[in-house]
This record gives C-alpha cells, sequence and structure tokens, in this order.
C-alpha cells in the first residue's frame, strides 16, 4: 500500500464499513432506512444492456433468456437493459458477449444515458468528460445510433486503452478518444456540444458492493478534494454545452457532498445560465436531497436523483440533468493541435475508395458506400490498416490529438484486403454472402481459438456462423481447414 493511500486510509472515520452507513440513517425515515439495511442484505444481481448497433435488443432478450437459461427482469429505466437474477450461463461466457452484442453493466450504471433527450438531434456532438472504462460511451453511442460523434475522454492515461478496447467491441465508428483533463475542454470548446456527459470519479460510496467496486469509508479530506474536482469538471462540462444543451452529471455514490453539495455550488455560481430539469415523474421515488448535515441546498437542487439501493434494486446512484439556457463565461484557450496527416495517415482516393467497395459488394453483398453516406464516415488508411472516420470529427476538432478514431474497417495483405474481426461483429449480420456455417459439433471448438476442417476452396475470409446463424467471427479457409481468425483475447481457451 503506498504511503498517501495508507494515510487516506488512517484519516477514514472509525469504524468498520458497515458503521459508515450510520450517516445516512439521519438522510431517511426510519422505515426507508430499514428497507435499505434489508436490501443490503440481498446480493445484487447481475445485469446486461443489449446492443442495439448489432441486435434489436427486445427480440434479443428473450432468445438470450431461452438460450442462457436466464432470469431477465427489465431496468425500468432503461428499454435495453435487463437484470439477471438466475444464470445458468454465466452472462461473459457467450458467443453474443464476445461479439459485442451486449454490455455486462450495473443496473444504476444505465441511469445517466436514458436521461438525455436525443430527439431532433440526427447526428449530435457528444461528450462524455470521464469516459473509462467506457460502459457509459457505448451507451450514448447506441443512443445517438452511432451518428454525430461522441468524444470519450479521460484523464487517466492508463485506462485510455481498456476504453479503446470497449468501443472497438461495442463497434462504435462515430467517436474518438481522447486523453486530457476534463477541466480544460471548457475553455478549448465552449458552447459547442449538444450533449455531456460527466460520470465524476468519486469516492464510490454506494453502498452495495459490486465487482471492481469495494466499498471503503472515504476520509473528510477525501470527500473535500473530490467534491471541488467534481466542481470542476461539471463547470468544465456546461461551458463546452452549447445554449439549451443538456449536461447530465453523475456519481456511484451517494455521499451528499459529491451530489447535492456540487450541484449547490454550480447553482449558485450559475445558477442563472443553468437549470436543473425535473425528472420526477419519471423516477418516482428518487427524488435527492434537499437538505444534509445541517446545509440547505438550492432549491433546485432536489430535481436531481438519488437511487437508493432498495428503491430500484440497485447500488447506489446520483444523477441529474441540466439544461444551459445561457452562455456561461470563461477564458477561451486554444485547443492542442496535431493533425494526423504528418503522423502517416491519408484519407483514401476516390479511385482505390470504388475499389474497396467493389471488394465489399462482391465478398459479402455489403452496400459500404450507403453506409458510409449514412453514417458521414471517410475511409482512411495508414500502412495496411484501413479504417472508418467520422466527418464530424474533422469539421469540428481537426488537428486534436486523439488515442482512438473510428473503426478498422479491413487489413491490405498480399493477396487483397482482410475483413476486419470489428467489422465483422459489427456489420456481418447484415452479409449476404462471404458467409459459412459450422456444423454444431465444431462450434466449442471454435469458441476455443482451434482451427476446424472444412473444404472450402482456399484464400477467402469469411464470416463464420453456428448453425442457428450466431456470428462467431472470422475464418480464412485454407485447403482441408478453416484457420481461426478469432482474436486472442476473445477465445475461450480451456
Amino acid at each position: 500500500m503506498s504511503k498517501r493511500r495508507a494515510a487516506r486510509r488512517a484519516e477514514a472515520p472509525a469504524g468498520d464499513v458497515s458503521a459508515s452507513l450510520e450517516r445516512y440513517r439521519v438522510l431517511l425515515p426510519a422505515a426507508d432506512f430499514a428497507a435499505l439495511l434489508a436490501a443490503l442484505e440481498q446480493s445484487l444481481p447481475g445485469a446486461i444492456r443489449a446492443n442495439p448497433l448489432k441486435v434489436q435488443p427486445a427480440a434479443a432478450a428473450v432468445e438470450w433468456s431461452a438460450r442462457y437459461g436466464w432470469d431477465l427482469q427489465p431496468v425500468p429505466f432503461c428499454p435495453a437493459g435487463w437484470q439477471v437474477s438466475a444464470a445458468r450461463t454465466p452472462l461473459s461466457a457467450t458467443p453474443e458477449y464476445a461479439m459485442g452484442q451486449y454490455y455486462i453493466q450495473d443496473a444504476a450504471s444505465m441511469l445517466p444515458g436514458e436521461l438525455f433527450d436525443f430527439d431532433g438531434l440526427e447526428a449530435p456532438l457528444v461528450l462524455d468528460l470521464a469516459a473509462a472504462p467506457g460502459g457509459k460511451t457505448t451507451h450514448l453511442s447506441a443512443r445517438t445510433a452511432d451518428r454525430g460523434l461522441v468524444l470519450a475522454n479521460d484523464s487517466a492515461a492508463g485506462r485510455i486503452a481498456a476504453l479503446r478496447g470497449v468501443l472497438r467491441d461495442w463497434g462504435a465508428i462515430n467517436a474518438a478518444v481522447t486523453a486530457y483533463p476534463g477541466e480544460r475542454f471548457g475553455a478549448w470548446y465552449p458552447e459547442t456540444f449538444d450533449r455531456v456527459l460527466l460520470d465524476a470519479p468519486c469516492s464510490m460510496d454506494h453502498l452495495r458492493p459490486t465487482p471492481g467496486k469495494e466499498r471503503r469509508p472515504a476520509s473528510a479530506r477525501e470527500r473535500e478534494g473530490l467534491s471541488a474536482r467534481q466542481a470542476r469538471l461539471l463547470a468544465s462540462a456546461l461551458q463546452a454545452a452549447r445554449v439549451g444543451g443538456q449536461v447530465v452529471y453523475s456519481t456511484c455514490t451517494l455521499a451528499p457532498e459529491e451530489d447535492e453539495g456540487v450541484l449547490d455550488v454550480i447553482l449558485r455560481q450559475w445558477g442563472g445560465a443553468v437549470r436543473v430539469d425535473d425528472l420526477s415523474a419519471r423516477f418516482p421515488g428518487a427524488r435527492a436531497l434537499e437538505t444534509a448535515e445541517g446545509q440547505a441546498f438550492d432549491p433546485a437542487v432536489a430535481n436531481a436523483m438519488r437511487l437508493w439501493p432498495h428503491t430500484y434494486g440497485t447500488s447506489g446512484f446520483f444523477a441529474a440533468r441540466l439544461t444551459k439556457t445561457a452562455p456561461i463565461p470563461g477564458a477561451r484557450q486554444e485547443p492542442p493541435a496535431r493533425p494526423i496527416e504528418p503522423l502517416g495517415w491519408e484519407r483514401l482516393p476516390a479511385r482505390a475508395a470504388r475499389a474497396v467497395e467493389t471488394f465489399f459488394a462482391q465478398e459479402y453483398g455489403f452496400d459500404l458506400p450507403a453506409l458510409l453516406w449514412r453514417q458521414d464516415l471517410a475511409l482512411w488508411r495508414r500502412g495496411t490498416g484501413l479504417h472508418a472516420f467520422p466527418e464530424r470529427f474533422f469539421a469540428h476538432f481537426s488537428g486534436l490529438p486523439v488515442e482512438g478514431l473510428g473503426l478498422l474497417v479491413a487489413e491490405e495483405s498480399a493477396g487483397g484486403w482482410q475483413l476486419s474481426h470489428e467489422w465483422a461483429a459489427r456489420f456481418g449480420a447484415q452479409f449476404t454472402a462471404g458467409t459459412l456455417r459450422l456444423p454444431a459439433e465444431q462450434v466449442a471448438a471454435w469458441l476455443r481459438g482451434e482451427d476446424v476442417p472444412g473444404a472450402e476452396a482456399a484464400g477467402r475470409t469469411v464470416v463464420v456462423l453456428d448453425p442457428e446463424g450466431r456470428l462467431l467471427g472470422r475464418g480464412k479457409t485454407q485447403p482441408g481447414r478453416i484457420k481461426n481468425l478469432l482474436p486472442r483475447r476473445l477465445a475461450r481457451r480451456r
């Protein structure tokens, strides 16, 4: 344990973790506090959110429930989300999960993405200010139908690889990944984004342990530092939003100083330019606090939402949607600039692009030009890699250094273009050619990453399906066998 972490633990309130629940007793009526304690005795059910970029969520949920013995209960506030109270097959052990057809996520964490109103926004500019590990970013990609642009930022460089991987597996194309302090975006891009999500770094005092989110008491010093940074990040988010735009502020803590207290700071500073939207009709029983520990908050703060563990059967969560009603003053700064062309990227010339489009039409019966037009994408290449990049990025953020952009389409080899796994996983279900169904007895070996016998003509990259038509990745036909091209990270090796 580091000295800094040890010092923070030493400053934590006396007593074990259960004793820290006492600070919440005064925030709830006695009956509700008793219900909270009873809820914490129950195990938290798993939950999944289906990927509408790849499947029809409602139909897929019915199919998965029958196939895997899952007892699914709809998440009340997320049409594509289900809690899984019983599962014969683990949620992470299915081909559908490997192909990015659903994301495993605590149900409470599905709330922020559902608070935005995207009606009337054909190609929105969306900023996810503290995006890693990326679950909520995938939700934004789904809610926008992968149109416009989702700029996913996180200041922790060590979490960027995971963020890129989550977006890759989800199949998001109109997305870019950056790694900067979120506090800078308000000055770099004032009045720019239609929607901004700030799922803020917090003490994670959500009361209900979940994988990767161990509970422990936070010291007063920690909370003070966190709430100060949360307020700075929220100020940046509001500055970056356009007038009329929406900002969702959320945390996975129920500590008032990191929730209502942060909103109170913002409203006291810019209350004339910000409205906390009242969503209580959509979320009965989730109204935020009006006072806490002797502090009376701005009355508008009560329009925010607290998901207590006993309210919706989730871990604890806090969220608010704010609408920007007037400009917010602030110093303007020039963002960093590093165009991608000097790094070896080039926009694919028209003649080469037509050749790629012909390749997809002939090999897979896939209308690539229609997709590029519909999603406002352009083909770029560097080395042997061919990528689809969002045009909205170049229109609004050209030159901003990125850690990831778009999606890999194919790679060039001596034999021509080879379809990428990411493109096959996103669009393979739409292919009318270039697919191969494995016999049922070969599926288990294939999912372990093994080659399987085959009699196809050699040299083609095909989309592999099981007998029921489920996507299983790519393979390359070779004399007498199908070479397994399933990425090693996805093969279920035993």
